[in-house]
């Protein structure tokens, strides 16, 4: 499934320069990328600017090095991972493997380091990675504007110290920014043998030049050169010409190039599937069982519902799901199966998978044993984790969404998934914010507070309450909490009070994660995983609190049944006399 819809206007000019000038050897890098396929949507282009520390024996290597790895690296991050995901895991490992090379010299300070200043631009958003003194400028409307900090302090006889560089240390703290984009935009990338010779408005001047980028680039680079540099000199500049979004008749002329199919019944042919049986039919989709006129094989079919043809959200949501789902890979979340025939209609195809619901499984067993449900959770939490890693949320986690079987429990649902690369792109789409079941979503999506894994992790927990207990964890109130003075009122139920069975270390570990703050919840999920299965030691004083806070209603119904029994005695002595 490809997303062709999101052809991107965006239409841009570049040009670079850089000179060693007076030094015998260049130690600046420079490189910029622009994409002629997809991936000018889905990564956007590339400018990246390294100046190599000139006291550190390694400086140039550094310098090129950081510059060719990460315009290659970048383009091959996933495309659902968000700019700033997939360039900090980039930068994060060059710093390492600069900081390695480094250590083969004596001095520390002599090593693999560098600057380092990426500007790319995506859809109409601009994004910013710098480490070091090199700097980007952006010029609009006349008006010339630092947007990077040198990391740099004086060092006396005119020196400097760069206090921040790739390779300089274990640690990198690198600055992130996110800019709107205009039509008209001007980004300037330099080095410090540019800006610490010309001043904001030389720069202004030479860039309001309407001649080609890399003439400019020249320009600035001879002036600088001529007002007395005594260092490399490099100069990149990208014009925003425009960002032309498509039209919404457009894009959704783009999306219903396949037909919606119409409701299918029983043998019906459709692209050499037939279809078995109806299995869910909603007001937003239909699922059906199919079988392949080739080879036997059964899948799950399913196809939009035709309510909404003529909507471009739902047409694009319906074909994100297929899209991030055949990107993940887990044997805890269900397969996107490629058909190899050619499709006449739009749908997807997952593996059928013959196992009941979670719901389902509730309803036969009624309540689950503790080591039961703890196996399921955990397997679920390692289906999360893979949509984790391609920095997507599932945010529908419930016992409908979750297939049993003796061999695997897995994640079947992709409708409401929260795509950070997609995201990104803008769109003349008015895309709606798909929720969860409100029952099961974390606070955050009620409170239109900020999401993130740890929003998975709310939902998770909750389904575990539920499975221990068959309850919620805090009533019905729950669903009707709209705003943080409802949520502060709302009360926890302790799970061993409804079942005695669950350890009370384990009760603390879903409590934690219930935490209606995200920030007192679990950084990971595999560390709530850890105590579930095993005692935290800060949760063992739990184990020492009297029954009658443990669980107030067993305390009273067994010192009721002292006190009958006590009674009986008494009166049993007294009549017997």
């Amino acid at each position: 499934m490809h997303l062709d819809h999101l052809s991107t206007g965006l239409d841009l000019q570049v040009g670079q320069y850089s000179t060693a000038g007076v030094k015998p050897c260049n130690e600046d890098a420079i490189g910029i990328r622009i994409p002629e396929d997809s991936s000018l949507v889905t990564k956007g282009a590339v400018a990246v600017i390294a100046d190599g520390v000139s006291a550190a024996e390694g400086g140039k290597e550094a310098s090129e090095t950081a510059v060719t790895s990460f315009l290659s690296d970048y383009y091959s991050t996933h495309r659902s991972w968000s700019v700033q995901t997939s360039g900090l895991k980039i930068l994060i490992a060059l710093n390492r493997w600069l900081y390695s090379q480094g250590q083969k010299y004596t001095s520390a300070e002599k090593g693999f380091i560098t600057t380092f200043s990426a500007l790319i631009l995506k859809s109409a958003s601009a994004y910013i990675f710098h480490v070091g003194d090199s700097r980007i400028y952006r010029l609009r409307s006349g008006q010339l504007e630092q947007l990077t900090r040198d990391h740099a302090s004086p060092a006396g006889n005119g020196q400097r110290y760069l206090g921040r560089a790739l390779g300089i240390d274990t640690r990198l703290d690198v600055d992130f920014q996110q800019l709107q984009v205009e039509a008209g935009d001007r980004y300037l990338l330099t080095t410090d043998g540019v800006h610490d010779w010309l001043n904001r408005q030389e720069l202004e001047k030479l860039l309001e030049s309407d001649q080609g980028c890399e003439t400019v680039c020249k320009a600035i680079t001879e002036q600088a050169l001529a007002r007395g540099s005594n260092d490399n000199l490099s100069a990149q500049l990208i014009v925003v010409n425009s960002l032309g979004q498509e039209e919404r008749q457009d894009v959704l002329g783009k999306l219903t190039e396949l037909p919606f199919p119409p409701p299918l019944s029983t043998n019906q042919i459709i692209d050499n599937w037939r279809v078995i049986r109806e299995i869910q039919a909603t007001s937003r989709s239909e699922i059906y069982l199919v079988e392949n006129l080739e080879d036997n094989t059964r899948a799950i079919m399913k196809t939009p519902s035709t309510n909404y043809e003529d909507d471009p959200a739902y047409i694009e949501r319906f074909m994100l799901e297929e899209w991030i789902g055949s990107r993940i890979h887990s044997a805890n979340v269900v397969k996107v199966i490629n058909s190899t025939s050619q499709r006449r209609y739009l749908y997807y195809l997952t593996e059928y998978i013959p196992g009941p619901t979670l719901t389902q499984l509730v309803k036969e067993r009624t309540r689950l044993p503790v080591t039961d449900v703890r196996n399921i959770i955990t397997q679920i939490a390692s289906g999360l984790r893979a949509f984790h890693r391609k920095d997507t949320l599932h945010q529908d986690i419930k016992p409908d969404n979750i297939i049993y079987t003796d061999e695997a429990v897995k994640i079947i649902d992709f409708g409401s998934t929260f795509i950070a690369g997609i995201s990104e792109i803008d769109t003349s789409i008015e895309r709606q914010d798909i929720l969860g079941t409100l029952n099961y979503c974390a606070p955050e999506y009620k409170l239109h507070a900020p999401v993130s894994q740890r929003s998975d992790q709310f939902s998770l927990a909750l389904l575990m309450y539920e499975l221990l207990t068959g309850k919620h964890p805090f009533g019905n109130a729950y669903q009707r909490a709209s705003t943080e003075q409802d949520f502060s009122r709302l009360q926890y139920t302790p799970s061993y009070q409804h079942n005695p069975l669950v350890p009370v270390w384990m009760d603390c570990a879903i409590r934690k994660a219930l935490s209606f703050d995200p920030r007192h919840r679990y950084d990971a999920l595999s560390e709530f995983v850890q105590d579930i299965k095993q005692p935290n030691p800060v949760y063992a004083h739990s184990q020492a609190l009297p029954l009658a806070y443990r669980n107030p209603l067993k305390f009273w119904k067994i010192l009721s049944g002292i006190l009958l029994i006590g009674n009986l005695i008494l009166a049993y002595l007294l009549f017997s006399k």
